[in-house]
């Protein structure tokens, strides 16, 4: 294929560890650093505003991460065909795939900003949002919404970045975007006071600047996933493939999300307090989660790669050692929250309440945090083999629909916001013994013989 840029890695050859850790490692600094955006822009609002406007922040966030998350799966699925296809040495099909990308990523970063923005007073009144925080919360996700086409911009490209084994360039790109919000939310929210309006601000020009730096990247890039502007275009063929994958990976992103939403919507009844305690749950427990997410988009590629070059076995074993890593990290991780968790929460709001009502929830759920590392490698395995329905159905039947009928048949027992939390492991559990079974005796590593894929057993 002639790849020579320095930062491509072939990891269908070499030390399967060793190859993951090194690879990981710049996905998990990439994904603490996008997850910072909006941690960040709670740290700036919960400290030099308030409660209420942390609990706008929380309320609007979850919409935006519900209409982000299709658009995320697709770029999963052009990660997917991407890492396959270099893989397989196959530069055409790679340049394609890199066109049709970005392609995609233009038009429908653009239809999610249009949608979002009319939909918003919409979504808000359905999640049961509080009138008290219903005029800030609406005004910041309909700016936070002229940032979409910049963050699927930035996923897409960093999702083809990551197929060719360079993970380091993503961390890059958002540690630049990561300080410019910063810089920004200081600016916007303590110098000139705007409000929850400013941290939204901050978030559409610092994810620009990220997006920017991965289209630069792809546009100087010497190898076969070059960006030539003039090609630019959507290839039927290669999207076909990228929404096989994706579709199904964007699906489950949304149910997880409305899964959330529903979620949200028992917790608005707690009232204010609850919300701010959720909120800031959601960014506490980023320390366990995100290395479980890096351990995910690591093993996807990886597995797309090795199914590319038509090594089972090597994808299987990688699997076994990334479930081995992520387990002892999720581990530790999670006893360490336990024990810091009152000082976890202090860094995003300073009122008493709202982290006592926080340590109820994470002494509910951190301790089972283990089971998310085991559907969440196995799914992501599989999916980088090209088999992206199945973990789909799998999480599309625990995560939303049992754990729905949980709330509404625990919540009304147990008024509490434990209540809530305990449906997590619960589902946890169910999605980790599905997922598990498949991986074992389902047929994940066929059918890829349309991509001219030679399967080695």
């Amino acid at each position: 294929m002639g790849e020579n840029t320095e930062r491509t890695h072939n990891l269908t050859e070499g030390v399967i560890w060793k190859q993951l850790l090194l690879f990981t490692l710049p996905l998990l600094g990439s994904s603490l650093i996008q997850q910072l955006y909006n941690t960040v822009d709670l740290i700036f609002v919960g400290n030099f505003i308030g409660k209420e406007a942390a609990a706008a922040v929380g309320a609007g966030s979850l919409v935006i991460t519900c209409l982000v998350g299709f658009f995320t799966g697709l770029s999963v699925g052009a990660g997917v065909i991407g890492a396959q296809s270099f893989g397989r040495k196959s530069g055409d099909d790679l340049q394609r795939t890199v066109h049709t990308a970005v392609a995609v990523s233009f038009l429908g970063g653009a239809l999610l900003m249009a949608v979002g923005y009319i939909g918003a007073p919409y979504f808000l009144e359905w999640m049961n949002t509080p009138q008290d925080i219903m005029i800030a919360s609406l005004s910041y996700i309909r700016i936070y919404f002229f940032s979409l086409i910049s963050i699927v911009t930035y996923n897409m490209g960093s999702g083809i970045l990551r197929a060719v084994g360079d993970s380091k360039s993503p961390l890059i790109y958002q540690i630049v975007g990561g300080l410019a919000n910063v810089v920004l939310d200081a600016l916007f929210l303590v110098v000139l006071g705007y409000g929850v309006d400013g941290a939204a601000w901050a978030t559409l020009f610092s994810q620009t600047i990220a997006a920017g730096c991965v289209l630069i990247h792809l546009s100087r890039a010497s190898g076969a996933y070059h960006l030539s502007w003039a090609k630019i275009r959507i290839d039927k063929g290669v999207l076909y493939r990228i929404l096989y994958v994706g579709i199904p990976v964007g699906l489950q992103s949304m149910v997880i999300t409305l899964s959330n939403v529903f979620v949200q919507y028992f917790i608005n009844g707690f009232g204010v307090d609850a919300i701010a305690a959720f909120a800031s749950y959601f960014k506490v427990e980023l320390v366990i989660y995100l290395p479980i997410v890096a351990f995910g988009q690591a093993i996807t590629t990886f597995a797309a790669q090795n199914m590319g070059a038509g090594k089972i076995k090597r994808i299987r074993e990688g699997t076994r050692v990334c479930l081995m890593m992520g387990l002892t990290l999720t581990v530790v991780s999670s006893a360490a929250m336990l024990i810091f968790g009152r000082q976890a929460f202090w860094v995003f709001i300073k009122d008493y309440s709202v982290i006592a009502c926080g340590m109820r929830i994470i002494q509910t759920s951190f301790p089972f945090y283990f089971l998310y590392v085991v559907q969440e490698v196995l799914g992501d395995s599989i999916r980088g083999a090209g088999k992206s329905t199945p973990p789909m159905i799998i999480v599309l039947l625990n995560i939303c629909v049992l754990r729905t009928i949980l709330l509404f048949i625990i919540v009304p027992f147990y008024h509490d916001v434990r209540g809530v939390a305990m449906t997590y492991p619960i589902t946890w559990a169910t999605t980790t013994a599905c997922m598990a079974v498949y991986y074992l005796k389902g047929k994940w590593y066929e059918k890829t013989h349309e991509s001219g894929i030679q399967v080695v057993p």
